[in-house]
């Protein structure tokens, strides 16, 4: 009786949050093969689906693009692969908000910021910024940018440096998990907090959400997302070029697929959180209620769950599990971790259980975690609290094993767990 009360409880409280946020758009289904097409041609790839690519039907239009993407994952490095940017530079700045609603609150929010800020009364930040290797028709976007979060110098100098980069959900602040960077830099972790492509400092003038970085353009949101994967992978680049030797990923909801895809095909990423995880890009923009109004245009023109799988089959994880397990080049193994929620609506548990199984299957070095809640009530009380310590005790710990694993010539030890996180965590 509980259980179910508290479920219905628990899915009330998840959808209001999923639907107070009233400025989402209904945008007509675009086909986007300009999108994709400059990365095609410069490598010689894909020209009888590009040729008269704008003269085709739609059903003509969808095959291409299915074929499109079995092309794509036959030749993911290069699709995942750039070239290392030459112009790093760290620029300071008061930080602001960037908001994605209009509500009241968030309003009032960056208005407060804003006067302290001309007030000098709160601190100047880092920023990493570069000039990412996949280009756009927005210059802002295309200008990478990652708030840095500088770990102190260690007592013990022959002690590994060690980094994160973290990847907040999709219509993030430029907050978000600010404060998870904090804490990592308390464990002696640096972090870098980029900004998603078409998020924060980069979102396009026109918009108010992010809805570039996921939307009815098939081919921008297939652009979006290796854009997003390149950028991890330069700034673990310049991270190697301060000194940093171990590295990892932190990717909450659409952060966390490109944080999978990025240690997918990059084995210097050893150390994977990846909260909320799922297994087909199409399945979750068509299940999810984040994207709703994705779905509604999508439906219009006749697409079905299954379709869109196939049109956004490159850049789902699922399409990369065995890489994974088995890092290019013969790199060293991973450690992982998946959190997912009973409850949620956006990520539906299913593919998550799916990604778990899968993992299972292949033999992956990995850690499952569960939320009593859904995917937007992880950010509320005490939720998140819940969530922050799955992932704060696990990058903690798997970074201590890379240290361990470092003296001890290479061998690399288990991930243990105190005893009091185990009694935390059995809980």
């Amino acid at each position: 009786m509980f259980k179910k009360s508290y479920s219905r409880w628990m899915y009330r409280w998840e959808t209001r949050l999923t639907t107070r946020d009233e400025n989402r758009v209904v945008r007509p289904l675009e086909w986007g093969f300009d999108w994709i097409a400059p990365f095609l041609e410069a490598h010689n790839l894909g020209a009888a689906e590009l040729r008269n690519a704008d003269s085709l039907d739609d059903a003509a239009a969808e095959a291409a693009i299915t074929r499109i993407n079995q092309i794509l994952i036959r030749h993911s490095d290069e699709f995942f692969g750039y070239e290392r940017p030459t112009d790093f530079r760290l620029e300071e700045r008061f930080p602001q908000l960037f908001p994605t609603n209009v509500r009241p609150e968030t309003l009032a929010q960056e208005a407060a910021l804003r006067k302290q800020a001309e007030e000098g009364r709160i601190p100047r930040a880092q920023f990493l910024r570069f000039t990412s290797p996949e280009r756009t028709p927005y210059p802002e976007n295309d200008l990478a940018n990652a708030r840095w979060y500088p770990a102190p110098a260690h007592k013990d100098p022959k002690r590994p440096k060690q980094a994160i980069v973290v990847l907040p959900q999709w219509n993030a602040d430029a907050f978000s998990h600010n404060a998870l960077c904090s804490i990592f830099n308390r464990m002696g972790i640096s972090a870098l907090r980029l900004s998603k492509p078409y998020h924060d400092i980069r979102r396009p003038t026109e918009l108010e959400r992010s809805d570039y970085a996921v939307s009815s353009n098939i081919g921008r949101t297939l652009s979006a997302c290796r854009q997003a994967v390149v950028d991890i992978r330069c700034c673990i680049d310049w991270l190697e070029e301060q000194g940093y030797e171990h590295f990892g990923v932190l990717g909450t909801s659409l952060g966390s697929c490109y944080a999978f895809l990025a240690s997918a095909h990059d084995p210097r990423i050893r150390v994977n959180a990846f909260n909320h995880a799922s297994t087909s890009f199409g399945d979750v923009a068509w299940a999810g209620q984040s994207t709703r109004h994705i779905r509604q245009a999508l439906e219009q023109t006749g697409l079905t769950q299954e379709r869109l799988r196939a049109l956004w089959s490159a850049i789902s994880p699922v399409s990369y599990f065995s890489r994974i397990a088995s890092p290019a080049a013969g790199g060293p193994q991973k450690k992982v971790l998946v959190v997912y929620a009973n409850y949620d609506l956006t990520f539906p548990k299913e593919y998550s259980l799916q990604v778990v199984d899968a993992f299972q299957r292949i033999g992956l070095n990995f850690e499952p975690r569960v939320l009593p809640c859904g995917h937007y009530t992880t950010g509320e009380t005490p939720y998140k609290f819940i969530d922050g310590w799955y992932m704060g005790s696990f990058v903690y710990r798997a970074f201590k094993a890379l240290r361990e694993e470092k003296a001890a010539g290479g061998h690399a030890p288990a991930i243990q767990s105190s005893e009091a996180e185990e009694e935390v965590l059995s809980r």
